[in-house]
């Protein structure tokens, strides 16, 4: 609405009447509209149904009524288009994913970065002039350097070199180079580039290891390989399982590697073997190697997978040269085949130490020395075969299999001298014996190969031994460990270091997978078997000691409950690689003492800690029933029916079977006593 204002003359007045009329419109009536100025100035008074200031001040007073009410709180509001963006957001990163996903599926996108290399101005000249050379002859050759035909494993160019091509018999033996560097060429180094390779297809890998020799698997050396009676598969390394199927102890032919010096003109990756090399030092933030022959290799991610040593008792250690040049610590290839050759013509051996590997090769030898009349003597201060392991009971039960394979075994006593006489060493034991042998075998054990830990400054475990990592299995910034020499922490166990197969192969493949990226974290729970020839034998996991307190389940054996009938179903000798009805009486409730007399035909052991939970489970002739066992040991059966916990491993055939316990732990009552003097 348009207002107007009207200015009047007032009429002569005094300065009292003045000054109050002035502050009368200086109040009330300036801005007001012009139809309530004359009337308020009229002298007449004003007419009842005209409207009082106050109501026409209220009237036209400013008020926000007419402006918009904002429905409900502000923070209602933004939270509503905040979700609304945040949907829009997860739809987005989604669509990405997806993308890169499928890019990287199709080789369109490499999760590691590039090697960039600096081209020195000289071979920049070179470049130069193979283009123009191409360019003004293109029939003489593209000028390009092509590598030799792969597949033959030996890197060697069989046709001439040609003007402009490179002579790659004048490259290095030893990369400059690498992407993947591994260190190291047993078991959890195969299973390593194994898995680099399935996640990574165009990956150059380059695996340096001590041995001349491609990388191979250590049981058939102390079980299948002595009980072929070809020699030349034996020459061969080539072994026969326990169903008669031909087998190499080589995972992979020397064909299948490519050459070291080749590695990094294949544009498709691939499997480098150094052998005969050995890694003496890492520098962690550079990522630089040095070998022992002064070589430096440059590597974007690192496995070690160094394994171990054999321990050597300080009494043969520190014998005369003679008593040390017949002994064999034994631990690898060249180690199998110097003991083959000295059973060849050897009169007598005497195998130190009672655990997996002296149990096994005394098995071995015994059955050969049956038919070639090679006696055989194992020694050890334990008081049965594998004493650290199996309960007492079932320890002497395996010594008495042991002997029956014509193995004289010496228990409770320890090799306290050797000396050299009339052409024999000669070992006296802690019972005041002595034995005259041709040849000894050391297999006491194995220590971590940690040297380059120390010349690297990494961690080591001052307890367990071996290189210290974490759940990822790395040791440093791109440094992974594997196999023998990793200490790890396990989720369920603790910290823990494992020496057998199937945790080189698991940890191995682990590393693999990590150092493309994939931070898994270890939570196998790795298991070990032991065979006492094609008739007995046994697999474990978790914390198997035989210092623990135990609880056993047996039952009678069939013919289908031995190594050699598992073998023949699942047609795989690496059980690592393969993986009831039963009423119970009262009277099975009540535990019994084990005997020496019982025939232990199959069963389930189960190992318990000062808490009641089952944290280690032995399958006594009982296999492919892994995967139950670490279900078990997984859920730790505390305080739980036994009895019932070995009725999932299937261990009886008929409802006429009866089931015995066996317990067994550290003497600390009366009855405890009784029960272990009687096993």
């Amino acid at each position: 609405m348009q207002r107007a204002y009207a200015f009047v003359r007032l009429p002569q007045l005094s300065n009292k009447s003045l000054k109050n009329s002035y502050a009368y419109l200086s109040k009330a009536h300036i801005g007001s509209p012009l139809a309530s100025q004359p009337r308020c100035l009229s002298s007449h008074g004003t007419p009842a149904h005209w409207k009082t200031k106050k109501e026409i001040s209220i009237e036209h007073k400013s008020h926000m009524d007419f402006m918009p009410v904002p429905q409900g709180s502000w923070q209602e509001s933004y939270n509503k288009k905040q979700q609304s963006r945040n949907i829009l957001l997860a739809v987005s990163a989604l669509a990405f994913g997806v993308t890169y996903f499928i890019a990287y599926k199709v080789g369109g996108i490499y999760l590691h970065g590039m090697n960039y290399k600096t081209f020195s101005a000289q071979k920049t000249s070179e470049i130069t002039d193979a283009i123009v050379s191409e360019a003004a002859s293109p029939e003489e050759g593209t000028g390009k350097a092509t590598p030799p035909e792969q597949g033959d494993g030996t890197g060697a160019d069989a046709t001439t070199v040609k003007p402009g091509e490179t002579d790659w018999s004048l490259l290095p033996e030893v990369p400059e180079e690498t992407q993947y560097l591994i260190v190291g060429a047993g078991t959890a180094a195969f299973g390593a580039f194994r898995a680099i390779k399935s996640r990574d297809p165009k990956a150059k890998i380059l695996v340096v290891g001590e041995e001349a020799s491609v990388p191979y698997m250590r049981p058939p050396l102390s079980k299948e390989l002595w009980f072929n009676e070809d020699r030349l598969e034996v020459e061969q390394l080539n072994f026969r399982q326990w169903n008669g199927k031909k087998r190499s102890v080589f995972y992979e032919p020397k064909e299948f590697y490519a050459e070291p010096k080749m590695l990094s003109s294949q544009e498709n990756g691939g499997i480098a073997l150094l052998m005969g090399k050995k890694v003496v030092k890492l520098d962690a933030r550079k990522k630089i190697a040095w070998l022992s022959t002064g070589e430096k290799i440059k590597y974007d991610k690192c496995l070690i997978a160094t394994g171990g040593k054999p321990r050597n008792l300080p009494v043969l250690e520190q014998a005369e040269p003679e008593v040390r040049s017949r002994t064999v610590l034994y631990r690898n290839i060249e180690d199998f085949k110097r003991l083959d050759s000295i059973t060849q013509s050897a009169q007598s051996i005497a195998i130190v130490g009672g655990g997996f590997l002296g149990s096994e090769l005394a098995c071995a030898l015994g059955k050969r020395g049956q038919k070639a009349g090679l006696k055989v003597y194992q020694i050890f201060p334990e008081k049965g075969n594998m004493g650290k392991v199996l309960p007492e009971y079932l320890s002497k039960w395996t010594t008495r299999k042991v002997e029956k394979e014509g193995v004289i075994v010496m228990t409770n006593q320890s090799v306290t001298n050797a000396t050299f006489k009339d052409g024999k060493v000669q070992l006296s034991t802690s019972e005041g014996l002595t034995v005259d042998v041709d040849c000894v075998v050391a297999a006491i054990g194995l220590e971590p190969n940690v040297e380059l830990a120390r010349a690297s400054n990494l961690e080591l475990d001052p307890v367990n031994g071996g290189f210290l990592v974490n759940a990822e299995l790395e040791a440093r910034r791109d440094i992974w460990v594997a196999g023998d020499a990793a200490c790890f922490y396990d989720i369920k166990l603790g910290r823990r270091r494992v020496e057998h197969h199937d945790h080189a192969v698991v940890s191995g493949r682990l590393a693999g997978e990590n150092m493309t990226g994939a931070a898994k974290p270890y939570w196998h729970q790795s298991m070990f078997w032991s065979d006492l020839g094609p008739d007995v034998g046994y697999e474990a996991i978790g914390i198997v000691d035989s210092s623990l307190p135990t609880v056993a389940v047996f039952t009678k054996a069939t013919e289908k409950d031995t190594p050699k009938a598992v073998v023949e179903e699942s047609g795989e000798n690496l059980r690592s690689e393969s993986e009831m009805n039963y009423v119970q009486s009262a009277q099975d409730n009540v535990p019994v003492a084990p005997m020496d007399t019982e025939d232990y035909g199959k069963g389930v052991v189960f190992y318990l800690n000062n808490k009641k939970t089952v944290v280690g489970i032995l399958l006594w002739n009982t296999f492919n029933k892994m995967s139950i066992a670490r279900q078990v040991l997984r859920d730790g059966a505390r305080n739980e029916d036994l009895y019932e916990v070995a009725k999932l491993f299937d261990i009886y055939d008929t409802l006429a079977d009866t089931a015995q316990e066996e317990t067994s732990s550290p003497a600390t009552t009366p009855t405890q006593a009784a029960a272990s003097a009687a096993s």
